[in-house]
């Protein structure tokens, strides 16, 4: 899989991530259960932007996923980086 980085001033972060478990997952994002179960949608988009430091880091468990989002817009699941469709 490719890498992937986000626009700040167009790509919500939340939602990229539930593009990349999708991805991961091979599973429609509309069946995947909702990201607020796990991490807190909103706070995980204001700390990810744009002054956001390339070193930090946010891992979280999604069902039987880890997921790892980094400062420079870099997500991964279960260790593999994965590009929004």
């Amino acid at each position: 899989m490719s890498g992937t980085t986000l626009d700040y001033h167009n790509d919500s972060l939340s939602l990229s991530v539930i593009e990349a478990i999708a991805d991961a997952t091979d599973t429609d994002p509309v069946e995947l259960e909702p990201l607020y179960h796990v991490v807190d949608p909103e706070a995980l988009d204001q700390l990810f932007q744009g002054t956001t430091p390339a070193t930090a880091r946010v891992q979280f468990s999604y069902g039987e996923h880890t997921v790892e989002v980094r400062g420079d817009g870099t997500i991964l699941v279960d260790g593999t980086v994965h590009e929004s469709p």
